[in-house]
């Protein structure tokens, strides 16, 4: 038992290799950063808002934005109408009509 008195049974500390702990940085200088960003933001809205007067749209391009917007909720109310179940049965039949190209062939040295 005398051998195993002196064996330290803490952590191995190693020399070179020092871990120095860092400073964390306070709050206030990140508060200043953000109220600094969201003036610099909004200052950018508001002459953003001046310089670019507005343009009516034309004929073709309503009726664009008309047209891609009810293709959007088309798609929209095309997913939530299926449940997943529904998916998943859909997309096994996907893969049933596929082709055995990429399965992988039987190899048998005996048959």
């Amino acid at each position: 038992m005398d051998e195993y008195q002196l064996a330290s049974k803490g952590a191995l500390k190693l020399k070179g290799c020092g871990i120095k702990k860092k400073k964390k940085k306070k709050d206030k200088e990140a508060k200043k950063l953000l109220d600094q960003i969201s003036k610099i933001n909004t200052d950018v809205e508001t002459e953003n808002n001046k310089k670019s007067p507005t343009v009516p749209l034309t004929k073709a391009e309503k009726s664009f934005l008309k047209m891609k917007e009810k293709k959007q909720m088309e798609r929209i109310m095309e997913k939530a109408s299926k449940t997943h179940k529904q998916r998943v049965e859909e997309f096994n039949r996907h893969l049933d009509s596929l082709t055995e190209h990429y399965d992988i062939p039987k190899v048998s040295w005996t048959k």
